[in-house]
């Protein structure tokens, strides 16, 4: 426990400017700027560096690009592998596993150990590795390398400790499971094909122990050659030469024949009888043509042929459709006696398995599910039904439904909120699933005792949202919302159709949720904003739809020596209101025919809608296009239900909306914001003049465009005594149409080249860019990275742009000096930059230095490093709230910091987080009762209200992409100052608790994950943990309480992490077991005819043909043996616990078992031979006893 006392010395008083100038302390922590403070600032700090580990907890979703299935059927749980190298273990909900190769090579084929807690892997660089899924993290135990040939297939026969590895020369190893060693035993292809054979057989595509006997081996080669080769004998049995290449086989359970499939479409079946021929050869899909000649059908890429106790057996196979249907989807077809059933999928298949009863493969099998897996969904199919229906899936594989463009993660909701989020959610669910339960069920997982209520909210290129219940490292969709509705769909033909090239208009780029008040608030990519309030009744509704016209407009540029004198604010004349109904396209502007002007990129529904209990839309926020220029992309967002206000902003301005009277309160550019308090020296703005050369200018935008057009001008605003009221005059129909208070200034017109109306939408699932992160490199690429992660040109003053005739002193950049230095190049920046507002916080706080009392207050961030903030007057009787106006006045407090503004905290003088006042949820639908009336409860967190002693005032924190800073407030003074980074930039930052205290956690654009202490700025942990390759990480990352955050890791899949220490240490105890101690079913008995019949089934001996003393060792080129680095900790891990003790006793046990069966098998042998002995021994006393001794 640390103790920070900051005490007043009033050794200098700064005045505003000073204090917003002074330059940085330097990055080492909790350095105090020499700025007055009124008091003692006394705050206990709590946290320590060992309070934070990082590690991963759970991953969620769809595995990203499988390439392989497997499935325990004694511990019923199922294996996917990856492109990545990535394997998922998935048993009974709960029991949710990831692991990764750390080689990151794509998984070929993946082998359980049945009901031994193993798994085996076999990977594309041509490496197998033996899995402990004994233990709740699963780790490698062993590796074996081939260093000549390349694995094709593996075939690991049910209680047996030898795999076969199938090769790309044709030839097939034997490797030991347990010491993971190869066998000197090889069957080599040239020995496996006749001697006369002139062409190799092509790879091993088909490896399978005959269920008749185990010492029978089926090669299936890809040219069509199938042998049988006999292990003992080390010879091949039968060889069979087929025309069309194999591409699976199956057995079937009485080993007497089995089936291909091939490339032509065509099934095949064999007796081992007769293997001159097949006795059947089918094309399932293929249908005889006019001309007598069969349809071209697709290959088969699977069979599996199952027997039934108690009905015909099961044919299941992908692919085999004709060529000739164009369009059609893949399928899985099930042939069951005289039945085909043809199961088309969304998505190509991948892999399928059967599921069934028994693990031994001379039994009947009784097939009672099929697993398919298919590239972007999991599906299991109930085979005990005659309609085969899909279980429903219980875990959450939906995520990329749509692709994710955003997500929010919120800790420590209140708990009655998944409740009804989901009961709401479930009305709407999908029927017509199989009422059996799901079959995957192994495991074990238990609800820990450190769970508390947590959401997950996804947003989609489609427009939907779904709300997720996320609590104890779970995954479950709650509720969906489809923004869409809220819209008119465009009718094709329609001018504004025609140009809506946009694929994604709808798409999700940020939401905003208050799970007090339930309000929840939506961006889109079309520059439109929705505001949903939740009630549990259906309503008639219409929605109310506001239009805001927050563009900036291009004046002529002017050359430097016109303005040398001119003073730095701008002249009230040029920044004259603009209500945009008062535009028409006059001849004289220069405007062509037919250019878009104030109408919005979408049209709401303006009719009387139904809308189902849930989240109702109630006001919808369109941006306006300006003479032809679509609107920029809303960058910042926050809303406040105490306040009845909503503030967003763009790369242009500012706007607030008070949605409870549903008026625009402010709409401004940022640079009106400032007033005279501008901390930039800017060009002054004039009216029309001729127009300049300016060719050596070039603008900092996505395409480096000539600026003589770019010159920003301010948006529509009113100024009445310094407050800014409702500026826009357009009629909202639920509200008076508004006034215009100021005379209209001049307006010019873009003459840009039009850009079209929407980018396409930044989904986070599809955008990956590569990011350089040295010091060098790093602000082109963050220039890049920032253009794609908000869709909007933004500048920060500390980057340098050697492209541009003009930069920043490096001296006063570093020094955080603002004042520009005056060379002779043109140094105007904001003269083709737009300075972006890229957050807002609605909150208790002191607009002004003289502020006695906290009010309500608007902090605004921008790209350039500035903080302004605006204080408001809003009504606090509700009768009152409704009708008069709340005012807002811009006080020219500003604050300073290096990089674009990330995100602002407040807390009190004790170090406390100050929540942000919020309205109790009330259900506007639910029937009145007259005699409680309804009223607004607001719950307010007073800065001054925690602790009496310490006072008024409050501490406000404020990051930035390079560094962070404690204002102490209402003083302005700056307490503590970090530079976080200086080679990178940060992405993401949020003031978050942990250890029931407060830090800051940031993740940067290099991959490091970071934590500050609050309020000395103290580093706490810094981790290179994830470098950043692709947007999709930098949009989709967030931090929530608790110590946890999450990010998109794949299009499909959500990976949460935790920095808390003692969530790590928890972990253990939160995630599922994936073993659990079952005894293996007993074989049936064969009866006595089959034993004696059948051959030596059960006397064969693999140790006797493989170990070492038979078989000798292999060839140390061949295969490298690589010992796993978790095994033997892992194994003390599984040792450790109680089931890992239970597990140890079963095995003993089993293996005890099977020693005194052994034994028992002996001893019957030799009373056998005993009473055989003795039988032999009568009859040749018998036979000699009437004999003399002559006659023998």
């Amino acid at each position: 426990m640390k103790k920070f006392r900051k005490v007043l010395d009033g050794l200098t008083t700064s005045s505003p400017g000073g204090t917003i100038g002074s330059p940085s302390c330097g990055s080492a922590a909790g350095t105090p700027t020499a700025a007055p403070t009124p008091k003692e600032i006394d705050v206990q700090e709590t946290l320590v560096s060992e309070n934070f580990q990082l590690c991963k907890t759970v991953r969620h979703g769809f595995p990203y690009q499988p390439t392989a299935l497997a499935f325990d059927p004694v511990q019923k749980i199922l294996a996917i592998g990856s492109r990545s190298g990535g394997v998922r273990i998935l048993g009974r909900p709960g029991v949710d596993c990831y692991c990764q190769h750390e080689s990151g090579a794509a998984v070929l084929q993946l082998q359980f150990l049945i009901n031994e807690g193993a798994l085996v892997t076999a990977c594309a660089d041509d490496t197998l590795h033996l899995w402990n899924l004994r233990q709740r993290r699963p780790a490698v135990l062993h590796s074996l390398k081939f260093n000549r040939e390349r694995i094709t297939f593996c075939h690991l026969p049910f209680q047996s400790k030898w795999l076969y590895v199938g090769t790309e020369r044709g030839n097939t190893h034997i490797v030991n499971i347990e010491s993971f060693v190869l066998s000197g035993y090889v069957i080599m292809w040239n020995k496996a094909i006749e001697l006369s054979t002139k062409t190799h057989p092509g790879p091993v595509v088909h490896l399978s122990d005959s269920p008749k006997d185990e010492g029978k081996l089926l090669i299936g080669f890809e040219s069509g050659t199938i042998v049988q080769w006999d292990l003992r004998g080390k010879k091949a049995d039968f060889r069979i030469y087929y025309d069309e290449a194999i591409h699976s086989v199956s057995w079937h359970h009485e080993g007497k024949q089995f089936m291909c499939s091939h490339s032509d479409g065509s099934l095949t079946m064999w007796n081992l009888r007769n293997t001159t021929k097949p006795f059947q050869v089918t094309f399932p899909h293929g249908k005889i043509q006019k001309d007598g000649r069969k349809e071209s059908c697709k290959p088969i890429l699977k069979v599996e042929y199952k027997t039934s106790r108690n009905s015909e057996p099961f044919i299941i196979f992908s692919g085999g459709l004709s060529y000739d249907k164009a369009g059609r989807r893949p399928a899985l077809t099930i042939m069951h006696g005289k039945a085909i059933t043809v199961l088309e999928m969304d998505y190509p298949i991948v892999e399928f398995m059967a599921l069934c009863e028994t693990p031994y493969n001379n039994e009947v099998q009784e097939p009672y599910a099929v697993v398919v897996l298919l590239e972007k969904d999991l599906i299991v199919v109930d085979l005990t039904q005659s309609n085969f229906p899909v279980f429903e899936n219980p875990y959450p594989m939906d995520i990329h439904e749509s692709p994710v463009t955003c997500t929010a993660y919120f800790a420590e909701c209140p708990p009655d909120i998944i409740p009804i989020l989901y009961s709401i959610g479930a009305k709407h669910k999908k029927t017509g699933y199989s009422q059996k339960e799901w079959p995957v069920s192994g495991g074990t997982w238990t609800l820990g005792s450190h769970t508390y209520p947590e959401i997950i909210i996804t947003g989609h290129a489609d427009g939907s949202i779904k709300f997720w219940d996320a609590s104890a490292i779970t995954l479950q969709m709650l509720y969906k919302v489809k923004t869409s509705k809220v819209f008119e769909k465009p009718k094709p033909g329609e001018g504004r159709a025609a140009e809506l090239v946009e694929e994604d208009p709808f798409a999700i780029q940020m939401v905003s949720w208050c799970p007090q008040s339930r309000i929840f608030c939506v961006v889109g990519i079309s520059a439109h904003i929705i505001l949903y309030r939740f009630s549990k009744y259906d309503a008639n509704t219409q929605i109310v739809s506001l239009e805001v016209r927050l563009q900036c407009e291009s004046e002529d540029v002017i050359t430097p020596s016109e303005n040398e004198n001119n003073p730095c604010f701008s002249e009230p004349g040029s920044h004259s209101p603009q209500p945009h109904h008062q535009h028409p396209a006059s001849p004289s502007s220069g405007t062509p025919e037919g250019i878009k002007d104030s109408i919005p990129c979408l049209k709401v529904k303006d009719r009387m809608v139904r809308v189902p209990p849930g989240y109702q839309a109630e006001l919808v926020i369109q941006l306006l296009w300006v003479d032809g220029e679509p609107p920029q992309q809303i960058t910042s967002l926050d809303i406040n239900s105490a306040y009845g206000l909503l503030a967003f902003g763009n790369c242009n301005g500012l706007a607030v909306v008070d949605y409870l009277q549903k008026t625009i309160l402010l709409c401004m550019s940022t640079l009106d914001l400032y007033g005279a308090a501008d901390p930039y020296q800017r060009l002054t703005r004039s009216p029309r003049r001729n127009r300049q050369s300016t060719s050596g200018l070039t603008e900092l935008s996505d395409n480096q465009q000539s600026i003589d057009m770019e010159r920003s001008k301010s948006p529509t605003s009113d100024h009445v005594n310094g407050h800014c009221t409702s500026p826009t005059s357009q009629p909202c129909s639920a509200g008076k149409p508004r006034v215009p208070m100021g005379p209209e200034g001049p307006r010019l017109t873009r003459r840009g080249p039009g850009r079209p109306p929407f980018r396409k939408a930044q989904s986070a699932a599809c955008m990956e860019i590569s990011l350089p992160v040295s010091h060098t490199e790093g602000y082109a690429s963050r220039r890049a990275m920032l253009q794609q992660l908000h869709g909007v040109t933004m500048y920060s003053h500390d980057e340098h742009h050697t492209s541009a005739p003009y930069c920043w002193s490096e001296r006063e950049s570093r020094e955080n000096s603002f004042s520009r230095s005056r060379s002779s190049s043109v140094s105007s920046i904001d003269r083709d930059t737009k300075e972006a507002i890229t957050t807002l916080q609605l909150g208790e706080s002191y607009g002004r230095k003289s502020d006695a009392v906290p009010t309500p207050c608007l902090w605004v961030g921008t790209s350039l490093g500035v903080v302004l903030l605006i204080p408001m007057s809003i009504p606090t009787d509700q009768e009152e709230r409704m009708e008069e106006p709340v005012t807002i006045g811009p006080s020219g407090a500003i604050l300073m910091l290096k990089g674009s503004v990330l995100r602002f905290g407040f807390l009190d003088c004790m170090g406390a987080l100050i929540q942000s006042p919020y309205e109790v949820w009330r259900d506007a639908n639910a029937p009145e009762d007259p005699d409680r009336p309804r009223k607004r409860k607001l719950v307010h967190f007073s800065p001054s209200s925690s602790q009496d002693t310490c006072g008024e005032g409050h501490l406000a924190v404020v990051c930035s992409e390079r560094q962070a800073k404690v204002f102490l407030m209402p003083s302005q003074s700056c307490l503590f100052v970090h530079n976080i980074t200086e080679s990178s930039f940060v992405l993401r930052a949020d003031v978050v608790s942990v250890c029931n205290s407060v830090c800051l956690a940031c993740f940067c654009a290099n991959g490091h994950v970071m934590t500050l202490s609050l309020p000395s700025l103290r580093p706490l942990m810094d981790i290179n943990y994830l470098p950043l390759t692709d947007m999709r990480i930098a949009r989709t990352f967030c931090f929530t309480n608790g110590g946890q955050a999450l990010y998109l890791s794949s299009p499909t899949e959500i990976q949460r992490i935790t920095y808390s220490q003692e969530m790590c240490d928890n972990l253990q105890e939160m995630l599922g077991e994936l073993f659990t101690p079952i005894e293996t079913p007993e074989a049936q008995n064969r009866g006595f005819l089959k034993g004696f019949f059948g051959g030596n089934a059960n006397t064969f001996d693999r140790e006797e043909l493989f170990g070492e003393a038979a078989a000798g060792k292999a060839s140390r080129s061949l295969a490298q043996h690589i010992p796993g680095q978790a095994g033997v900790e892992g194994m003390k891990v599984a040792a450790s616990g109680v089931v890992g003790d239970l597990a140890r006793a079963r095995i003993a046990l089993d293996e005890r078992g099977q020693r005194l069966g052994e034994l028992e098998e002996r001893t019957a042998l030799m009373m056998t031979s005993a009473e055989t002995f003795s039988k032999h021994a009568h009859e040749l006393m018998l036979k000699c006893k009437d004999k003399k001794w002559y006659q023998f």
